[in-house]
């Protein structure tokens, strides 16, 4: 069954390694070390040309920008050159900003992001785990009051959050959603589950029953070769529709990751994988899953 309709992207970056922003973790020198390995495969600038050439094969009508991983002092620089980006081109359609959520200056961040008018929400990656070669902070920030002061005034500007957390994780972040009814939480990356053993992944699926039970919860399925390097459709299959199966396909949403998960394979690879794995769906509910609920989620 072919994706022979239009689709948005949910989930992708730009990055100029030319410009004035800057990318620490695309600067030498490169690591094995980390979640997703070596990214020096990837460390060039990737604009809006580079990435309609490798979605080529698809019919691309939105797609979403999540923050690169700028220095946090190009935050700001970074949403700017993508909103030039987007008069340009007009691509990105939305864009997902970085705010540290848990600085004091946290209020006076989200209103100048919010200016930009393709800005939608914003997101300050939360992953921690106690196994240091996994951990993206040195504490979870889930457990912080600074954050929490900080993810409160989302709704005063109208901005979602994309969170992106570990499996442990998920409790407390259903939990957070439930005390901010009015943000949507948009779980990232299927809340990357990094350990694929019956205990990890009984951790994983209770998570996902947890913030399906709030309604202003929804989940990219994106990312998944972070976790799963050499991964195969089969080996997909079961973790694509458990999340379909516990949140819904009304609240799911296919993402590329592209281009980071270009060091696990290419975008066709990647889209005829969620094509392949979903062909058993209704036409309707594969197009919320690859373009309407990301549009309506996003307001583009």
């Amino acid at each position: 069954m072919a994706l022979n309709f239009p689709i948005v992207d949910a989930h992708v970056h730009f990055w100029d390694l030319e410009g004035a922003i800057r990318y620490p973790w695309l600067t030498p020198p490169f690591s094995d070390a980390g979640v997703a390995g070596n990214v020096e495969a990837i460390a060039r600038t990737y604009r809006v040309e580079q990435y309609l050439a490798d979605a080529a094969a698809f019919a691309i009508d939105k797609v979403v920008h999540v923050e690169a991983g700028a220095d946090p002092q190009d935050a700001l620089a970074e949403t700017l050159w993508l909103q030039a980006l987007a008069d340009q081109s007009g691509f990105p359609n939305a864009i997902v900003a970085y705010v540290p959520l848990t600085s004091p200056q946290a209020e006076t961040m989200l209103a100048a992001q919010a200016e930009n008018v393709r800005v939608r929400g914003v997101r300050q990656i939360l992953n921690w785990h106690p196994d240091p070669s996994l951990t993206y902070t040195s504490a979870d920030l889930l457990d912080a009051p600074a954050f929490e002061a900080g993810y409160g005034l989302l709704s005063k500007y109208g901005l979602s959050f994309d969170c992106q957390i570990y499996p442990g994780q998920m409790q407390a972040a259903a939990a957070l959603a439930g005390r901010h009814p009015d943000t949507q939480m948009i779980l990232n990356h299927a809340g990357m589950p990094v350990d694929r053993k019956d205990d990890g992944l009984a951790v994983w699926r209770a998570g996902l029953k947890a913030l399906a039970a709030r309604p202003n919860v929804s989940v990219k399925i994106s990312g998944l070769g972070i976790v799963q390097h050499d991964w195969t459709v089969e080996s997909l299959r079961p973790l694509v529709l458990a999340v379909i199966d516990s949140v819904g396909a009304d609240r799911c949403m296919f993402a590329s990751d592209f281009p980071t998960d270009k060091l696990f394979g290419s975008f066709d690879q990647q889209l005829n994988a969620y094509d392949h794995i979903t062909a058993d769906f209704t036409d309707n509910e594969r197009r919320m899953m690859f373009a309407q609920n990301a549009a309506r989620l996003y307001a583009i």
